[in-house]
This record gives C-alpha cells, sequence and structure tokens, in this order.
C-alpha cells in the first residue's frame, strides 16, 4: 500500500477502518476491470479504400483484448447501413450505394461488442464505376466502320467490346441484336470499370432466335479467362436455345478469374436446353464459375435482375460455383423456373484444387422467388425437388429478408458430395409460404451424399407448405447433418403436413431446436412429427421423444391476413410469438426482420418469426 493511502486509513476511526478497506477494494476492482476494458483493440482491414457504386467489398474486423471478438457493423454511424451510404452484413460483407453519395467519402466502422466504447473504421470513397468520360455507343442502324459516337454508332457490341479501353463506357441503343458477344477486355483500378448497357431510357435486347451455341458450355455474353471491373446493365437477354445433348447455352457466363464485376438489372428469360436425360442437358440464366486457383472470382454483385421461363434441365438458373468468394446477390427476382433458382455450390471440381472448390462468404438478401419447380421437368421425371434457394455445398453465407413462395424446397442447405457440408450459412428473416415439398430442408438427400454443419435456421416465417401430395410440411432435417440451430421460427402448417420431419436416425446431435412456435388448425395433440424416422402423433409425444422445443408455444401466430393476395404472414400485436424468442445476438438474428424494422426491441426482446412489428 502507498503511503498516502496508508496515512488516509490510519487518521479514521476504528469503526471506518473495514468499510473504508472495502470501498478502497472495490475501487481497486473497478480500475482493475476498467483497464481490462482499455485493453480491448479494435482494427480494421482495408483502411481506405476507393469503391464504385454498387461495388462489394469485404471488411475484416480484428478484436483483442477480450475472448469476444463480435463486432457491429455500421456506414457512416448507422448499424448496417442504409441506401445512402451502402449496406453492410453482420459477416462485414459492404455493398456500395447506387449512387454517388454526398460527400463521397464515408466511414465503415466495427464496434465492439465486449466494450462499444472500443471501434475502428475504414474510410470509404464512392464513385461512378466507369471515370474515363468517353462513351460509345452501339445501334441497330449503326456500321462498324463508323467512329461509335451518338452520330456515328458502331453496328455490334462484339465490335464495342474489341474498341473500348478501361473507364469507357458503351451505350447500346435500343433493338434486336443477334450476337454472340465475348468481352476479353478489363478495366483496372486505376481508370475504372468497362461498362456495357442499354441506353439510358431504353432496352437493348441479345435475342439468341437461330444462333446455336458451341460444342460446350457458351455464353451469349461471356466473360472468359481473367476479368476485371466491368458491369453489365440493363439488357433483355432472351432466346438461347438448344436441343443438342451437351450444348449448354448460358445467358450470362463467367468462367476463370478476377473481381469487381456487377451484374444489374437485366431481364435473361427463355434460355433453354429441351434434353431429357440429366448428364447432357444443362442450361442457365448466369453462371459465375472460379475454374481457377488460387486466383479466384471475387466481389461479384448481382442486383435488380429478373430471371424467368428457363428450361435449365440439370442445371440452375443462376449459379455461384467453384472459387467464387465474397459476392451479394439482392433484388432478384427469380421465377416461372423447371430447376433451381439461385444456387451457391462446392465440391463439384470446378476449380482444379480442392481447397478453393466452393462458393463462401457470401450474402444474399431481398430477393423474391417463385414458382420455381421441378414437376415440369422431364430431367427429374417432373417430380418436385427444385430448390428456390440451395445452398449446396457453400460456406458462410448469409441468407435473409427474401420472399420464396409456390416452390418445390424454398431453402435447401446441403452437399450432394460424399464428405463434405454446407456450413456455417445462416438463413434468418426470410418469408417463405406454399412449398410445394417442403419450406426448408437441412441435411444430404440420402445416406450416399454430403450433409449440413454448423448451420443456423432463424426468425423465419413458414406456412403452408408441403401442398403437393408427398409434401413433408414445414421443416426437414435428413442425412448428415450435424450441429445446427433452429429457433425463433414460426411453423404454421396445412393438415397433412409435418411440423418437423427428422427422417432418419444415427446422428446424435442433427440440430438443436428451440423458441419456435408451432401450429396447424388439427391442434396439438392431433399434429405431426417425425424424429429418427419415426412418425409421432402429438405436439407433446415429440417434445417427449425429440427432447426438443422445450420454450417453443403451440399456438395460432394470429397472422394479419392470410388470405389476401399476397398474403400477410406479419403477426397481431396479441400473437404468441410477440416477444416469445431468444436473442441470440445480431450477428445470429440480423439487424432488421424482413420488413426493416430493426429485429430487436430497444428492451432487448425479440418476436418468433421473421417480423418484430
Amino acid at each position: 500500500m502507498n503511503s498516502r493511502l496508508d496515512q488516509f486509513l490510519r487518521i479514521k476511526s476504528s469503526r471506518a477502518i473495514l468499510p473504508a478497506r472495502a470501498t478502497i477494494g472495490l475501487l481497486l476492482l473497478s480500475a482493475f476491470s476498467q483497464g481490462l476494458l482499455a485493453q480491448v483493440k479494435v482494427t480494421v482491414s482495408p483502411g481506405l479504400i476507393t469503391l464504385a457504386t454498387l461495388a462489394t467489398q469485404q471488411f475484416k474486423a480484428t478484436v483483442t483484448g477480450t475472448a469476444n471478438n463480435a463486432v457491429t457493423w455500421q456506414v457512416n454511424g448507422v448499424t448496417g447501413g442504409n441506401s445512402t451510404a451502402g449496406l453492410i452484413s453482420t459477416s462485414g460483407i459492404y455493398l456500395g450505394p447506387s449512387t454517388v453519395p454526398i460527400p463521397a467519402s464515408l466511414s465503415v466502422t466495427a464496434v465492439s461488442q465486449a466494450d462499444p466504447t472500443k471501434s475502428a473504421s475504414a474510410t470509404v470513397t464512392v464513385q461512378l464505376p466507369s471515370r474515363s468520360g468517353v462513351t460509345y455507343y452501339v445501334s441497330t442502324a449503326g456500321k462498324d466502320t463508323n467512329q461509335g459516337t451518338l452520330a456515328a454508332p458502331w453496328r455490334t457490341i462484339q465490335h464495342a467490346a474489341n474498341s473500348v479501353h478501361p473507364g469507357d463506357t458503351v451505350d447500346v441503343e435500343a433493338g434486336i441484336y443477334h450476337e454472340i458477344v465475348n468481352i476479353s477486355t478489363s478495366g483496372n483500378s486505376t481508370q475504372g470499370y468497362i461498362t456495357f448497357q442499354s441506353y439510358p431510357g431504353q432496352t437493348a435486347i441479345l435475342d439468341g432466335t437461330g444462333l446455336s451455341p458451341g460444342s460446350s458450355q457458351t455464353g451469349f455474353l461471356s466473360l472468359i479467362g481473367n476479368n476485371n471491373y466491368i458491369v453489365i446493365k440493363g439488357f433483355e437477354i432472351r432466346n438461347f436455345k438448344s436441343s443438342t445433348p451437351n450444348q449448354v447455352p448460358v445467358g450470362i457466363d463467367f468462367e476463370g478469374a478476377g473481381g469487381r464485376i456487377e451484374i444489374l438489372n437485366n431481364h435473361i428469360h427463355n434460355i433453354v436446353q429441351t434434353g431429357k436425360v440429366c448428364g447432357t442437358a444443362n442450361a442457365l440464366a448466369i453462371a459465375i464459375y472460379g475454374n481457377q486457383a488460387p486466383a479466384s472470382i471475387h466481389n461479384i454483385t448481382l442486383a435488380g435482375n429478373e430471371i424467368d421461363h428457363n428450361t435449365t434441365g440439370c442445371s440452375e438458373n443462376v449459379s455461384l460455383d467453384g472459387n467464387v468468394q465474397y459476392f451479394v446477390e439482392t433484388k432478384n427476382r427469380v421465377h416461372d423456373g423447371d430447376n433451381i433458382g439461385l444456387d451457391n455450390i462446392g465440391f463439384e471440381t470446378v476449380s482444379p484444387n480442392p481447397a478453393y472448390d466452393q462458393a463462401r462468404d457470401g450474402w444474399v438478401f431481398q430477393n423474391t422467388i417463385y414458382n420455381i419447380t421441378s414437376t415440369t421437368n422431364p430431367v427429374y421425371g417432373k417430380s418436385p425437388g427444385a430448390d428456390g434457394y440451395y445452398c449446396d455445398g457453400c460456406t458462410r453465407v448469409i441468407v435473409e429478408r427474401n420472399l420464396i413462395h409456390d416452390s418445390d424446397i424454398p431453402i435447401e442447405m446441403a452437399s450432394e458430395w460424399p464428405g463434405h457440408v454446407s456450413s456455417y450459412v445462416i438463413a434468418r428473416n426470410n418469408v417463405i409460404y406454399r412449398a410445394l415439398y417442403v419450406g426448408i430442408s437441412i441435411g444430404g438427400y440420402d445416406a450416399t451424399v454430403g450433409g449440413t454443419a454448423h448451420c443456423t435456421i432463424v426468425n423465419n416465417t413458414f406456412w403452408d407448405d408441403g401442398t403437393l401430395s408427398g409434401g413433408v410440411g414445414e421443416l426437414q432435417i435428413q442425412f448428415h447433418a450435424t450441429n445446427n440451430s433452429i429457433y425463433n421460427n414460426i411453423a404454421y402448417a396445412n393438415t397433412t403436413g409435418y411440423l418437423v420431419y427428422y427422417l432418419t436416425s444415427g446422428t446424435s446431435n442433427p440440430a438443436v431446436l428451440d423458441h419456435n412456435l408451432y401450429y396447424t388448425t388439427l391442434g396439438a395433440a392431433n399434429s405431426s412429427w417425425e424424429w429418427n424416422a419415426k412418425s409421432i402423433t402429438g405436439y407433446a409425444s415429440y417434445q417427449s421423444a425429440s427432447h426438443m422445443d422445450a420454450h417453443s408455444p403451440f399456438a395460432d401466430p394470429q397472422f394479419v391476413n392470410r388470405s389476401s393476395t399476397p398474403p400477410n404472414l406479419d403477426i397481431l400485436s396479441t400473437s404468441s410469438a410477440v416477444d416469445a424468442g431468444t436473442n441470440l445476438g445480431s450477428a445470429v438474428v440480423g439487424i432488421l426482420d424482413y420488413a426493416g424494422h430493426p429485429r430487436v426491441s430497444p428492451s432487448g426482446q425479440i418476436n418468433i418469426g421473421a417480423f418484430q412489428q
């Protein structure tokens, strides 16, 4: 004890000595605690960066001095950001705004959740993608011998692709263009992107009628090899078809490595392969295939596209496959397809190095997906099985605030390859209804394939799923599922559907389920369940057999209006779901609910289901 403190204690009366020592002990403990907090430090990388509008960037926060390394991400002081300054996911994936903000520089900040007084920021300067100021023009009335000016435009998009330089823009005037286009020139970080777009206020149509794909995968608009800093915006791409086995028509095709690619506001439809044998019948609206290693395809933005009425055989409407990292898929409308809507894939040997053969670190949010069903697909014998969103071996992807309805399986997380899994994926705050087979599924489709590990299904709303004969209802757990979490979901089954359908046995910990709300008009005693491959009638019997859902009510969620078009699956203030969830932290439950309201109330309460009110 120092002399000043010793002198202070000696002049106190004997009755005051003990309280004084206790007080000083508390003060010393407080100082010690403050010293520990003072050791918390946050750093953010990259610390200084220039990005284009709608560009994607992964920020990483490092927290030292505490075992809790969680952070809350902000843009210009707003948790999660906003449309003016850009948005950021709870995992630190930033999506730039659609226009340059004023001022153009903004801050991206990571705030320590262990000590909110500690934070670190990066400075982001947002600018237009193409910056040279040179714009070239293409018109159906032009000639490739022209200068490419508005008064003397070129005739073909391919000639423009062969002629432009980094930082340039190609405006394609309204009209129908019958040409397969290969883009081999890239932009760069200094001069900017090369932008290919429909002339503002018009729509240029790339029509494949009469054009034949090559002997293998052929993009109507292709980026092959190493491509960087390219925007493809506002085109209608249609009618690229084949009935020849092994010909693979693709609307927009990127195979190789590179990044800073933005595919925006395009309408891609009627891309067709009419074959009936899975191995030889494939087509895709958009294919992003990272087929190099360690060089990846990275920092990809797919936003505002409409994808519809494609016949894709064994393939998907939109596929990110292989060595693809840091991507955003947002506000796309994918509908009326006979196979998977959005697919993030791994382990298909697209990458030459297995260590990089996995789509990863993505953010899939606010997409609308509907009428995706293989019941019209001859490749699958017209049986249901098409996913609205499919994580087939992906990892570290956030899937949130999407609307998916009238599809076979709105969300599936699994792997089709033995010994592999989808992992660390969060599906949250999604609204799902009228699935033909099941609302959401995890685990491999049989014992010979892979599975699902460490994935989280939280705060989703499921209603009236499993509408086809043989459908299984709301939540399905299949083979090789381990250490998954299912919390805070509303599952409202129809009178023929299961609420939880765990169809296999032998896995000790497929998932933990709790704080969910279940309901069917049949009532708790007559509700249908499956656990460890055994059918169960009655909610209490399910709880007893599974040892799950101890805190999960069985009650009518009181949706606002199930009969409206579309149904309003928000809940009334009197619902048993209000404040009945468990707050697992913003990194798990997210910042916003489905409707864009704060996900957690000011008092720290959280509803069950996708809506907070």
